[in-house]
């Protein structure tokens, strides 16, 4: 699943590729993915006529913000945006395209059908669901060593499935918080409110870090990730853990191993991470 590095680079491609573009027409073939409104061909005829003005992200949502509205898009595992000339071949993954006054189509193909787009009228876009509970952003000043404590000290939860509470933290998902616990050298089984008052200082610093070069290399292509010009990430290169079973630590040469924590696969050093 995209994560934060992976989304902002989305969207810095997709504001380059489409901010300006009228909307024509919305072609709209699986409408499931439409969550808001519940009508799909609603939804295409509020956009028609609208035109881009920008591209925001939100956690690990694209907001693309037209003349009225606001598109609230979630990649989920697989979705991805391209553009493409209107009389391209369609491929059997595409499932809503945006087409433009220019003869280009915006595309989203989602080969898994887990997206989601909902369409708010602009300034309410934040006061309903999917963004009305989402904690602050890793960049923003509101994340600080003092937020992180306040929050995890109030859970039994382990830290990792803490870290992945998008209501306390947008962005984290399961690889880079296993690429943070590793380089803050937190067990991912440690219980959240059993942290010091430096592993949170660390914690903070490693966020910001790990998120900043992951956004930095284009993300983190695993699987099928490319951003809006077809361009794959980088960030899997400097992975420490995740995806590393069996092979040794990058610092002290143990072999790492993996567990389930919350029900996602966990990559940890045993002795960079020691659970007491």
């Amino acid at each position: 699943m995209p994560e934060l590095p992976e989304v902002e680079n989305v969207r810095r491609t997709l504001e380059q590729l489409v901010n300006g573009k009228t909307i024509e027409e919305v072609i709209v073939t699986y409408p499931k993915l439409v969550k808001e409104p519940d009508d799909a061909e609603l939804f295409k005829e509020m956009l028609r006529g609208e035109t881009i003005e920008e591209v925001r992200r939100r956690g690990k949502f694209l907001l693309i913000y037209v003349t009225r509205y606001v598109i609230v898009s979630h990649l989920r595992m697989e979705g991805k945006y391209m553009l493409s000339d209107s009389d391209d071949p369609v491929d059997k993954h595409t499932h809503v395209r945006f087409r433009f006054t220019d003869e280009t189509e915006l595309r989203y193909k989602d080969v898994r059908k887990f997206g989601t787009m909902h369409l708010f009228k602009k300034g309410t876009e934040f006061t309903a669901m999917p963004l009305a509970d989402l904690g602050p952003e890793p960049f923003s000043t509101e994340l600080t060593p003092a937020y992180l404590q306040e929050k995890l000290q109030k859970t039994a939860r382990k830290v990792k499935v803490a870290l992945l509470d998008q209501r306390i933290l947008v962005g984290l998902g399961n690889i880079y918080v296993d690429e943070v616990l590793f380089r803050s050298r937190i067990h991912p089984e440690r219980e959240a409110s059993s942290l010091t008052d430096k592993e949170f200082e660390t914690l903070y610093e490693e966020i910001v870090a790990t998120l900043t070069e992951a956004v930095e290399r284009g993300g983190s292509t695993i699987r099928t990730y490319v951003n809006s010009q077809g361009k794959i990430g980088s960030f899997q290169e400097r992975l420490y853990v995740y995806g590393r079973k069996g092979e040794p630590c990058v610092t002290c040469g143990t072999l790492l191993e993996k567990t389930v924590v919350g029900g996602r696969g966990t990559h940890y050093c045993p002795a960079c991470q020691p659970k007491s």
